[in-house]
């Protein structure tokens, strides 16, 4: 039975070297496709015995929303399963990417070389696959390999387990994850960064944990925080979506919204879900 995975997303986000990995993966892999050829490339290869077919679209090729439907439409008609994988990435993070790689944005016109409004026009054009999305992936803080170890924990999914989980951390002077679905902001809590013998540990270690978690009101939060994504988690399943990132922030990313992305994988662990762990500016100074 044949898979189509999609790829899309800003330019500059990582499309290539996603489509990369996907090759080393035995996919099947078509870059640029306007959606509106889909059903007719399906009806080209179906009998070639393709299992794994990735096609990469991004602003060019990316249809009006209504199309886009139409191609949901006719892929669930034939019993195709499809998915789409939407990558994101911060404008002050695409604006270094182009300048080190002196590529030209896609959108960038003649009569209007800034290269920002390109970026603003592009992210409106997608708003409709964005929304269609089934994941999204914020490679502002990846380099190559994250982005390959996300892909393959997002493929080797077992689809029996239902909803994906995703507890991380982040620090708020970094930017804030544009992926996360919820977001909490942990620095009412106690600062260990204040105590010298916690500064230089994380929430990794056991010391800081106690230390951010010692307080009753921290208990209170953290047990109103998890009944809150106990409650939340059957909503979203039963809205079909495919993963629910939970994101912590506190202000450099490595006591508080470590600790808190930490016990609420345990919890969920607990509840018999089984979470990815993240903690994206953990080794930053």
């Amino acid at each position: 039975m044949m898979e189509i995975l999609f790829i899309s997303g800003v330019s500059g986000a990582g499309k290539s070297s996603a489509m990369d990995v996907l090759e080393d993966l035995d996919f099947y892999c078509v870059d640029n496709m306007p959606l509106q050829l889909v059903p007719t490339f399906v009806d080209l290869i179906e009998n070639a015995g393709y299992q794994k077919v990735a096609i990469a679209t991004d602003v060019r090729s990316v249809p009006v929303s209504a199309d886009i439907e139409n191609c949901d439409a006719y892929l669930d008609s034939r019993h195709i399963a499809h998915s789409i994988i939407f990558l994101e990435c911060g404008n002050a993070e695409l604006l270094k990417r182009y300048k080190l790689s002196r590529r030209r944005h896609p959108l960038m016109q003649d009569k209007d070389k800034n290269i920002e409004h390109a970026i603003e026009r592009e992210r409106k054009l997608l708003t409709g696959i964005r929304e269609k999305a089934d994941y999204i992936i914020d490679t502002t803080f990846f380099k190559t390999p994250q982005l390959k170890e996300r892909l393959l924990d997002i493929l080797h999914e077992d689809k029996t387990e239902g909803m994906k989980l995703y507890s991380m951390s982040f620090g708020f002077k970094y930017g804030v994850p544009s992926e996360a679905d919820l977001m909490l902001d942990v620095r009412c809590l106690p600062n260990p960064y204040y105590v010298a013998e916690l500064k230089p540990k994380t929430g990794l270690d056991k010391e800081v944990r106690d230390y951010v978690l010692g307080s009753e009101k921290s208990k209170e939060l953290f047990q109103k925080t998890a009944d809150l994504i106990s409650f939340l988690i059957p909503l979203y399943e039963a809205e079909g979506k495919s993963q629910l990132v939970i994101a912590f922030g506190c202000s450099g990313g490595h006591h508080r919204s470590v600790t808190f992305a930490e016990e609420i994988a345990a919890y969920l662990g607990e509840q018999g879900f089984s979470p990815t762990i993240s903690h994206r500016d953990i080794e930053k100074v």
